[in-house]
């Protein structure tokens, strides 16, 4: 089993003296971060999709047996617009790292509003259509998702769920853990409560305790006897702690 830890971004500036030096350059950064991870999400896809040659400049500083997830633009998830047009172009962003063979997948982040219903579950499907070949994993934000119907749809199309741990909140998911495909996806949000509906980067202001992150040890080993790889990204980005927390999971872990 190929366990594979992370975080969801890299380029920020805030983790200067936390995890980078001080005086890096930014275009650097990404040569320091795969000196101590195997794998990172590339977040910036959502904004804006970027021209190939971006892509494969980002692919070329990779070692081999790093790998990227790279999430979906915002028109698959969130506007639900274009999603033909701007596949192509995403599709063509997605050549040099796909050609490479760096590529792990493609993560769609749902909003809390995109709530559980059959339309939706479609919709689901043609963004994975949209994507192909490349995996699709989905990330849902209300918890009405969790249910057998999408479980079992997920499986029979071949589809990833995102397990997440986030605040405890009314209509948000529980640290739930399991995989619809071989490949299980976990990420850690933090459980900053208090600014958790204001968004912006104070959202994922959050630093996991050692038990905390003991708890998800546990729950990862016991997934582990039933998938070939799992991925763990840290998206609590604000002032470094992902990174912190994420190299203090792969000590727990002995990786």
């Amino acid at each position: 089993m190929d366990l594979r830890i992370g975080t969801s971004g890299y380029s920020f500036e805030d983790w200067r003296s936390v995890f980078y030096p001080e005086n890096i350059e930014k275009g650097k950064m990404l040569d320091y971060y795969v000196q101590y991870f195997p794998t990172v999400e590339i977040n910036a896809t959502y904004y804006r999709i970027p021209h190939p040659a971006v892509m494969a400049k980002i692919t070329a500083k990779a070692p081999r047996g790093f790998d990227f997830m790279v999430k979906a633009p915002q028109s698959f998830t969130h506007t639900r617009t274009d999603l033909e047009k701007d596949a192509a172009a995403f599709n063509e962003a997605l050549r040099p790292m796909s050609e490479s063979g760096k590529l792990a997948g493609i993560l769609a982040q749902f909003p809390f509003s995109f709530k559980f219903s059959n339309n939706h579950l479609e919709y689901i499907k043609l963004c994975q259509k949209a994507v192909a070949p490349h995996p699709l994993y989905v990330e849902f934000r209300h918890n009405s998702w969790v249910n057998r119907t999408m479980y079992d749809y997920l499986i029979a199309g071949h589809i990833g769920y995102v397990c997440v741990d986030e605040p405890q909140l009314p209509g948000l998911l529980g640290p739930d853990v399991f995989a619809t495909t071989e490949t299980a996806y976990i990420r850690l949000h933090g459980r900053n409560a208090e600014k958790w509906w204001e968004g912006g980067a104070e959202r994922y202001d959050y630093c996991y305790s050692e038990n905390e992150l003991k708890t998800w040890k546990d729950k990862i080993e016991k997934l582990s006897l039933k998938v070939k790889r799992i991925y763990v990204f840290f998206n609590n980005c604000h002032h470094g702690q992902a990174a912190r927390n994420a190299r203090e999971f792969m000590r727990q872990l002995n990786l």
